[in-house]
């Protein structure tokens, strides 16, 4: 994977110049500019579209194409970077609950993470939970609240491995649920197919973009645009009216090419039951 990784062109994809090595000021740079050069984005399961996580596909569509993708494409590709700069990365699975109640009964592994080991301890590094971004790895400590310019983050244990939390105007909102059972990429392929393919998953009826560019965190749930600031407050908070609309916002907003005419995306929201929504 690494001779194939063309790391030159990703760096320029994030802006990043200067030298890169192996430590956090520069987990923490990539980390940042990949969330904010690449956002996620479910455009091709919402439009029936095969994702693949060959590496040369992400490449192709991630970096060359200039689209964003969901957390399987982001995190192997985010992985394949930090693999070639000699990073010590371990690939994870995660069950989300960031739409579940607290007694609702465990869903499957359909989110990638990474654990990062570095020389004073290990982190957490996630560039694709479409639901919440995190703008900059967390350190895999138990009980420690993270502030960051995006939000505040907090590990606690529950059902034998790792609550990710964020701290919401209303409190704490659980993310996702995991362990440090590393993760093959046979394991990926199966999730990734479920999550792209299955009628159960929420990737096939709702649009969800999101990006963190600077302190701010653009999300798009079908026709919902908003921008929060990093203290989690509205900046903007409204539905999108036309096709022309949606077209200027993935332009400016989440600066990707799609893949169809943006009438197209447009047209598919009146197809599927969900409108627009909270994630």
């Amino acid at each position: 994977m690494a001779d194939s990784f063309r790391l030159a062109e990703y760096l320029e994809r994030l802006d990043i110049r200067g030298p890169v090595n192996p430590d956090l000021r520069t987990l923490t740079a990539l980390h940042a500019a990949h969330v904010d050069a690449i956002p996620f984005e479910n455009l091709d399961p919402f439009l029936g579209r095969p994702v693949s996580l060959e590496l040369a596909a992400l490449q192709e569509k991630l970096v060359r194409r200039r689209r964003g993708g969901y957390c399987f494409e982001q995190n192997a590709l985010f992985k394949a970077a930090l693999d070639v700069l000699g990073f010590k990365v371990t690939g994870l699975a995660a069950r989300v609950r960031w739409r579940s109640s607290p007694e609702s009964p465990l869903g499957p592994r359909s989110h990638m993470l990474l654990k990062v080991d570095l020389a004073d301890r290990a982190y957490l590094a996630d560039v694709g939970f479409g639901s919440c971004l995190l703008d900059q790895p967390l350190p895999l400590v138990i009980g420690v609240e993270h502030p960051s310019p995006m939000g505040t983050f907090l590990l606690t244990e529950s059902d034998g491995g790792y609550l990710l939390q964020s701290k919401q105007s209303a409190g704490w909102r659980s993310a996702f649920l995991f362990d440090l059972s590393p993760q093959i990429p046979a394991d990926y392929e199966v999730a990734n197919w479920y999550t792209s393919t299955s009628p159960a998953a929420p990737f096939l009826r709702t649009l969800i973009m999101e990006r963190i560019a600077g302190e701010q965190r653009m999300k798009l749930v079908d026709r919902r645009f908003t921008i929060e600031n990093g203290r989690g407050e509205m900046i903007e908070d409204r539905t999108l009216a036309s096709a022309e609309d949606l077209e200027r916002v993935l332009e400016q907003s989440f600066r990707i090419t799609p893949p169809v005419a943006v009438s197209s995306i447009f047209a598919r929201f009146a197809e599927v039951d969900s409108g627009p929504g909270t994630v």
